[in-house]
């Protein structure tokens, strides 16, 4: 279904940008990773675009969705795609020193994947032709981030992330503007 839809959008003959949004741990990542294969494109995270030091304002946590940085996406990425570029640079951000990585070099042709939570932000939008949300039920997701990420990081999704995430969902219902919604769990 997916691969027919992205089909009809290349004989448009423009780039497409895919955007997989979604809760945490309802496979996002897993998902993009077949897609890319199936596709043969590349998939680009979210993950890389967490907020530079200086951008960790209480504002910019307020804004729903406001934890990535849009603007450097918009700027290294979206972009770029958009104007036709067949090699997107970007930089991606390093939790462990806080700091950007040197440019990284990704070969493209009409078709990227943007996958990660806040990839349908409002701002995002205009970019994305194709917008699927992974859902996934709360007990279930709480589960697998035990699973994932161990007992060390649970308070921390369970406290920050996820209700980070839910406020961005609700504020704008991400959920029913994504034209392909999958329940995984």
């Amino acid at each position: 279904m997916i691969t027919e839809r992205v089909g009809r959008l290349r004989e448009e003959g423009r780039p497409i940008v895919i955007a997989i949004d979604g809760r945490c741990t309802s496979g996002k990542t897993t998902y993009a990773g077949i897609l890319s294969e199936l596709l043969d494109v590349p998939v680009f995270h979210m993950d890389d675009f967490f907020l530079q030091v200086h951008q960790r304002t209480p504002e910019r946590y307020a804004e729903p969705g406001g934890n990535v940085d849009r603007e450097r996406l918009i700027e290294e990425v979206l972009e770029p795609f958009r104007e036709g570029c067949t090699m997107i640079s970007h930089r991606r951000f390093i939790r462990g020193i806080m700091a950007l990585s040197a440019p990284v070099s990704t070969e493209v042709q009409d078709c990227i994947i943007l996958e990660g939570s806040y990839s349908c932000h409002p701002l995002l939008q205009k970019y994305s032709d194709l917008k699927i949300f992974m859902d996934i039920d709360p007990e279930e997701q709480l589960k697998r981030v035990l699973a994932r990420d161990g007992i060390s990081k649970y308070d921390e999704f369970k406290e920050k992330w996820i209700p980070l995430e839910e406020n961005y969902f609700n504020a704008y219902d991400i959920r029913s503007i994504c034209d392909i919604v999958i329940h995984n769990g």
